[in-house]
């Protein structure tokens, strides 16, 4: 993509990810005309507001086991401002690539798969769900450059994914889009520093912004 002049007129969206922000961006973020976020505050909460247009949701494993047994993830500004929620991960993908909890943890309660059951608290909740497509997972492994002989081992996060869905429908030309909340550490399956290197390619363009 070419690089993007700057337009005066252009509206603002904040992507807000789940990382440690050092200045609080409550106002803007809040004022901002989209705003992003991810699965749920943790290092941001207090720093970055709470108006939520889009939430991207990890609908596998023990983080998606644990909202659903916390109402008051639920009944959160953060769920309940939702106007979109988008579940990053297809059950077909997480059955062909994620790893499957063993017996004990099956005989415990563990679920590799937790979307039917998250679809129906969210649809509780008041939200209706859109679920990304195989291709697109596919797809976004081949764009950091993730071979299909390593896609059991390394996984690209939610983050990443509500990246690449937003530019695929919002115009860069038309949206100042800001990324904050974003350290690129956590979880050390994720694809972190081909992540990064995806976003500050696109900074080099002037397709994002990264406030850190």
């Amino acid at each position: 993509m070419s690089s993007i002049p700057h337009h005066s007129e252009r509206k603002t969206m904040f992507i807000v990810g789940n990382g440690p922000i050092k200045d609080n961006l409550s106002e803007d973020v809040d004022r901002a005309d989209c705003v992003v976020r991810f699965n749920e505050p943790k290092s941001s909460k207090g720093m970055s507001g709470v108006k939520t247009n889009i939430l991207f949701v990890c609908n596998s494993g023990k983080p998606m086991q644990r909202r659903l047994t916390d109402p008051n993830y639920f009944g959160s500004p953060i769920v309940q401002g939702a106007t979109e929620v988008i579940f990053a991960y297809h059950p077909q993908i997480i059955a062909e690539y994620f790893r499957q909890p063993h017996l004990l943890s099956r005989l415990k309660g563990r679920r590799g798969d937790w979307t039917l059951q998250a679809i129906d608290a969210f649809g509780a909740a008041g939200k209706s769900v859109l679920i990304l497509p195989p291709r697109f997972y596919k797809d976004g492994c081949a764009a950091l450059g993730i071979p299909e002989t390593a896609r059991r081992e390394v996984f690209p996060s939610t983050g990443y994914f509500g990246l690449t869905y937003i530019l695929q429908h919002y115009d860069p030309a038309e949206w100042k889009i800001v990324l904050c909340g974003f350290s690129w550490e956590g979880w050390r399956r994720h694809s972190w520093g081909d992540e990064r290197k995806w976003v500050m390619d696109r900074v080099e363009q002037n397709i994002l912004n990264v406030i850190v």
